[in-house]
């Protein structure tokens, strides 16, 4: 079995489960509970959120614990325009976004919400200089991908920061699922930043929601005691744990492992330009995690299934994303509805090896010979 789909979901690290295991087993009493329990709970909570804020060097952020990177920017985004309608009803995003966000943005226009959509370079990344033209007085938030789930392209959120700056108005928010673990992404950019840490080898059903401590927001949940008054629930102290391990192990071991990324990423570029059939969509610019390509004449996720068959697993496009349908993003920088149909997503981690690579390679051929002689 070959797996090539890391943006999707990646295997826990033994090191973030044993740390799971053990705060399961030791603080299993209530945070909230008034008793030895309880106390020893909380401030288990309070540890591992203080850890975390000094790894990812926040300052001015609250840590909001969520059940996923989709229920963060749900959380933000509405959050954000329920508590700014008096203000506006205007929001911006691009044609990048995850499902997450941009299906959050249509239930919102459904509500009388008014969105725009910023337009992106040749080399797929957010025209500051449109993004400009766009912003408008009632403009209320722009919500960005920090790095795009289908291409790998990481987006000037610094440079949007410093725009938004003069409109003090307008949020930021920002999807940051795939850039924690693959860039050195700066925390301090965004009102609001979301991650899960399933997409760096921790477990699934748990995410954060950062919250500049000046950004007020309308929470989605009501009732309940937690650890903010933004996201009630009983605090799943395990859960926070092995994100805090996740998150260190992303950290301190990220030079390590994107080097071992930029080789595979540099071996599969160079194999795949000899093959005639193969267009690269991915920008050299992507991160190396994640490198989309097409072949003509093919759908996408017809080449998902035949190379499934053979024991490849990888995905036409976002996990998430409409299935059967052409990718968004890679229509948005080709402009080649064909292109984007025939797309389909590698997306590698440090525990990618050649011989895998190469049994890709072998089966690709194999598929294309099949189903485009």
């Amino acid at each position: 079995m070959v797996y090539l789909d890391y943006a999707a979901n990646t295997p826990t690290d033994e090191r973030v489960l044993a740390e799971f295991c053990e705060a399961n087993q030791t603080y299993f009493g209530n945070p909230n509970s008034l008793h030895p329990l309880g106390f020893a709970a909380k401030e288990k909570m309070d540890c591992v959120t203080e850890k975390i804020t000094q790894l990812l060097n926040l300052q001015e952020q609250e840590i909001i614990y969520t059940s996923g990177a989709s229920e963060s920017n749900n959380m933000a985004i509405k959050g954000i325009a329920r508590t700014s309608r008096h203000i506006g009803k205007h929001i911006i995003s691009s044609g990048l976004e995850h499902s997450s966000v941009s299906g959050t943005l249509t239930y919102l226009q459904e509500q009388g919400y008014e969105i725009d959509l910023v337009s992106v370079t040749k080399e797929g990344k957010i025209d500051c200089e449109h993004l400009r033209e766009l912003l408008r007085k009632d403009t209320v938030l722009v919500t960005v991908c920090a790095v795009d789930s289908e291409l790998g392209i990481g987006q000037p959120v610094e440079e949007i920061a410093k725009i938004l700056v003069e409109y003090p108005n307008c949020h930021l928010h920002v999807d940051a699922t795939q850039a924690l673990g693959k860039v050195q992404y700066n925390f301090q950019c965004g009102d609001t930043i979301s991650f899960t840490p399933h997409k760096f080898f921790g477990i699934n059903g748990c995410g954060i929601l950062l919250r500049r401590k000046t950004c007020i927001m309308e929470p989605l949940i009501h009732g309940g005691v937690s650890t903010t008054m933004y996201r009630s629930g009983t605090p799943v102290v395990a859960m926070a744990a092995a994100m805090e391990k996740a998150i260190e192990l992303a950290v301190t071991e990220y030079e390590q492992r994107l080097a071992c990324v930029r080789e595979n990423n540099t071996y599969l570029r160079r194999e795949l330009q000899k093959m005639e059939s193969v267009m690269i969509n991915s920008p050299s610019t992507s991160v190396p995690h994640i490198l989309n390509i097409s072949v003509p004449g093919i759908r996408g996720y017809e080449m998902q299934e035949r190379l499934a068959e053979q024991g490849v697993c990888l995905s036409a496009k976002s996990a998430c994303a409409v299935k059967k349908t052409p990718s968004k993003p890679v229509f948005l920088l080709t402009k080649d509805k064909k292109r984007a149909i025939s797309s389909f997503r590698i997306s590698m981690s440090h525990q990618t090896t050649k011989e895998e690579l190469e049994e890709f390679l072998r089966c690709l051929r194999s598929c294309v010979e099949a189903l485009n002689p």
